[in-house]
């Protein structure tokens, strides 16, 4: 946390919390780190999914290659905000609805999941083109992994035993252009892994390409790079995956590699900032209750981990009677809702929490508030904030 930052937080008026806080500064050192690790062949998608707020995809802007987006809402998001950026359209499920403003948008890449879709693609067409890739879900054994999409049995790409069934389509219909393979196996993999994988998509494109006499000119491996929200220090690897992949990209000249990441690029720079409303004990465990809860912050209920935070504490205690608090103690962080599933952080030892203190969780700025179940109990929406980008000159950290 800088200086700059804690300010702000400090400053927030009470009436204000809940409260999202992006980093900007933060935002834009990280994401041109990222752009500068990686081999020129290598284009950087965002995905859209995991944080759409324009201030956030204003920022990141000129350190991408372009945006992913996975339904005609994100699309229209998007092409709102870049009219001219370059965008591929994936996920399951398009609808004729999806695929006709993908058309009338002027997707570059449409990321084709089934034969179905396919066939429903070139009904649409009628004079027009479409550049796609085809989604496969290869049979890659990638170990125990947090979140996997693919290598086994999946709603998410084509059964390779498909892909000859598409590529008759395809010759039947030729404005329908073939440039390479989407493939997304796997979320929540450190650098080594994902380079493993990386490797092993290559070797199977080429193969299957060289099998059928196609010229591939791009190869798609998704996102997925890891985040670890138990060690938040630990972050991805990108130099070392930058280097590998240069390497990879040795033996295919010819070939841009696209990578789609999300989470691992915007989480780092978002703070969910609360007060500490109630400390209570109960059958010999401490409770903080906050402000807000999983409504506003639905990450830690969805993969069942203790999000990080700083406590910030405040010196306005308005009451004639004794603050509550806790000293050298495990706590649990829940919010205002009526279910026990509103846990934000279980048993985490700290050395002194009081009522009205600040909680700042880190880690926030990606599919936190977007993924949240906003209307349950119909509390207060948050406020949001945003620290302008600034020179790193300027930023004293703590």
């Amino acid at each position: 946390m800088t200086a700059r930052l804690l300010t702000h937080i400090s400053a927030l008026p009470e009436h204000a919390l809940p409260a999202y806080l992006y980093d900007l500064t933060a935002l834009h050192e990280h994401a041109a780190a990222i752009r500068a690790a990686l081999p020129e062949r290598v284009q950087v998608l965002y995905a859209t999914k995991a944080n759409p707020d324009p201030r956030l995809l204003n920022a990141l802007r000129e350190h991408i290659d372009g945006f992913e987006v996975a339904s005609a809402g994100e699309l229209a998001h998007v092409r709102d905000l870049f009219p001219d950026a370059p965008i591929a359209f994936g996920g399951p499920g398009k609808t004729t609805a999806d695929l006709t403003h993908a058309l009338q948008a002027g997707v570059e890449r449409l990321h084709v999941e089934s034969e179905h879709e396919l066939r429903v693609l070139a009904g649409l067409l009628g004079d027009r083109t479409a550049d796609i890739l085809l989604r496969v879900n290869l049979p890659i054994a990638l170990g125990p992994v947090p979140l996997a999409m693919g290598g086994q049995p999946s709603p998410f790409g084509l059964d390779p035993a498909r892909l000859d069934h598409c590529l008759q389509l395809l010759t039947q219909h030729p404005q329908i252009r073939l440039r390479g393979i989407h493939t997304h196996l796997a979320s929540g993999l450190d650098a080594p892994a994902q380079l493993a994988a990386a490797q092993q998509i290559l070797t199977w494109a080429h193969d299957w390409a060289h099998t059928h006499e196609l010229h591939l000119t791009e190869i798609n491996i998704g996102g997925g790079m890891g985040v670890d929200y138990h060690h938040p220090a630990r972050k991805f690897d990108w130099p070392s995956f930058g280097t590998g992949l240069h390497q990879l990209l040795t033996d295919h000249p010819d070939l841009t590699l696209r990578i789609e990441p999300g989470r691992s690029i915007t989480a780092y720079c978002g703070w969910y900032v609360t007060q500490v409303l109630d400390l209570k004990h109960s059958h010999g465990q401490a409770f903080a209750v906050l402000r807000g809860g999983t409504h506003h912050l639905r990450t830690p209920a969805t993969k069942q981990h203790d999000q990080p935070f700083h406590i910030i504490p405040t010196d306005n205690w308005p009451w004639p009677w004794n603050r509550p608090a806790i000293h050298n103690q495990p706590i649990t962080l829940v919010g205002q809702l009526c279910t026990p599933k509103d846990v934000l952080a279980t048993q985490v030892p700290v050395h002194r929490l009081r009522t009205a203190d600040r909680i700042a969780f880190t880690m926030t700025g990606a599919y936190a508030w977007n993924i949240s179940h906003h209307q349950f109990l119909m509390h207060p929406t948050p406020t949001f904030h945003y620290l302008d980008h600034v020179p790193a000159a300027a930023v004293t950290p703590v």
